[in-house]
């Protein structure tokens, strides 16, 4: 029987308090410590209260009100932050859209929410339908208008547990997106949850690189606003910039996706970097890939500490901050506070024991209401269950392992490959700088097993050579059929592999 403590103990969560209510603590607590870091401007707690204050003044004067919803859609800045704080405060909502999507995409996801108000910069503006109210960061001199006002906190009289807060999207993987919405008590409880896995306090130091309409990136905002912690946004990602921040600022704990992971691996002089002021590097969005962890951490130094989670359930595991010495790179850790973890089989549904592998099912304090559109909730929960889409299984010490996505796993003459294993070994050789997996359709195996690689420049590698490791490795059934060299593997600003994409790219099937 362990000695220790549980990793993850029950929390409190207190009743009708928004997300902006962790803003007024923080400030009053630590007026004087810096919130934000942007360039070479910083922002006090204190001037983060007032402004984002400020910003909500000017919303209400543009009409917004309680129960109202507007669509963010610039790019990661200061004002960001600010507005986010400022619409929260008023009892409306954030609808958070990429400022990368097209004309198509923003109309469906402005038709799903209906937003009143949309905040743009650069040229986002542009594929807005003609009718939309638009708030312009630049062109309408918001942050000089800001300083004009008092930033007052507003007195809004609401039920803050079940005011809708945020509507982040899905990736879409099987269709339009989804809106996942959720309320100051759902994503308040995901802040307390991060910030706990992450061990935040207010000496902490961290980078925003991570896209901020991305549920992700407004995790990092929030926690680090709840613990006033203070955080560094990036207008673009460039390593070179990250990792000369992390020296210059003392940064104590960085976020990466694959893509990012992948960049500082491959990087040809990290070393020449100090980054020993880091605590950690905190990989989500993915499962980790071994190797190219463990070479980040053999070049560095600095350990990884993976964590998992969902737009619709925001942190659903993590390894232990508190025991570094049980942190695994094959796991993506125990069950954070309060959410309860089952594996159901794929095909029965039914609940399976220790070892059993199949989707992975969670209930939590900070699962999303629901979907927009309402139908699409009909396939998300199972007996108040959230269905993730993910597939794993839960060892006898309650460690969570994922193999793969439901929808993305590849049948092969009846049997189940996950890309993922394919991947892993791939991703093992030393002239593989990027690679995805996915199935196409075969007459003959139902699907057969697909490669997109991205080969480094100096690469010697051939294709038989790739195969021959796969060959080494795997089962005769997950063997690469059809191996094809890339310039650039697509994913999602999230780190996430676009199959679907590179799917109909080689089999022209357009669905899933």
């Amino acid at each position: 029987m362990s000695s220790h403590p549980p990793a993850f103990p029950p929390l409190h969560y207190p009743t009708d308090r928004g997300i902006h209510h962790m803003l007024f603590d923080a400030a009053d607590a630590h007026p004087q410590r810096i919130a934000m870091r942007f360039g070479n401007e910083v922002t006090t707690y204190r001037e983060f209260d007032g402004l984002a204050n400020a910003f909500g003044s000017l919303l209400a004067d543009r009409g917004v009100r309680v129960g109202n919803r507007v669509a963010m859609m610039a790019s990661n800045r200061p004002e960001f932050a600010l507005a986010v704080y400022g619409i929260l405060g008023l009892g409306a909502s954030v609808v958070m859209i990429s400022p990368a999507w097209k004309e198509a995409e923003i109309d469906h996801a402005a038709g799903l929410t209906q937003p009143c108000l949309s905040i743009c910069d650069g040229t986002t503006d542009e594929r807005l339908p003609e009718s939309s109210n638009v708030l312009h960061l630049d062109r309408d001199n918001v942050f000089d208008d800001l300083m004009r006002r008092s930033g007052r906190r507003p007195q809004i009289d609401a039920d803050w547990d079940a005011t809708e807060a945020v509507l982040v999207f899905s990736s879409g993987t099987t269709g339009l997106p989804k809106a996942v919405r959720h309320t100051h008590a759902s994503v308040g409880a995901a802040t307390m949850h991060w910030a706990s896995a992450l061990g935040l306090s207010p000496d902490d130091r961290f980078q925003m690189t991570t896209p901020p309409f991305h549920i992700l990136g407004l995790l990092n905002l929030f926690a680090s606003v709840s613990a006033a912690s203070s955080i560094r946004l990036h207008a673009r990602f460039d390593l070179d910039e990250v990792l000369r921040y992390i020296e210059a600022d003392r940064v104590t704990l960085e976020m990466v996706v694959a893509p990012i992971a992948l960049a500082m691996a491959n990087h040809p002089d990290i070393e020449r970097y100090d980054l020993s002021s880091l605590r950690y590097i905190m990989w989500g969005a993915t499962p980790v890939t071994v190797s190219v962890a463990e070479r980040v951490t053999e070049r560095t130094g600095v350990r990884f500490l993976p964590a998992y989670g969902a737009s619709e359930v925001p942190v659903i595991t993590s390894n232990p901050i508190n025991r570094p010495d049980t942190w695994r790179l094959d796991s993506a850790g125990l069950p954070i506070h309060d959410l309860q973890m089952r594996i159901a089989d794929l095909e029965s549904g039914e609940v399976l024991g220790s070892g059993g592998v199949g989707e992975i099912q969670v209930k939590s304090p900070s699962a999303m209401t629901g979907y927009l559109p309402e139908e699409a909730d009909e396939d998300a929960f199972v007996d108040g269950w959230y269905r993730t889409g993910d597939v794993g299984w839960i060892d006898a010490d309650g460690w969570l392992q994922i193999t793969d996505r439901v929808k993305e796993m590849i049948k092969v003459k009846g049997f189940q490959v996950a890309p993922a294993e394919v991947e892993a070994v791939l991703h093992g050789h030393d002239d593989v700088v990027d690679c995805a997996v996915f199935g196409v359709p075969d007459e003959a195996a139902g699907e057969i097993v697909v490669a997109a690689v991205q080969l480094a420049p100096d690469a010697t590698s051939t294709e038989a050579d790739l195969r021959a490791l796969v060959i080494d490795r795997l089962a005769s059934y997950k063997q690469v059929s059809r191996l094809e060299f890339v310039d650039e593997i697509p994913r999602l600003p999230s780190g996430k592999v676009l199959r679907r994409t590179l799917r109909e790219r080689y089999s022209g099937d357009q669905g899933e």
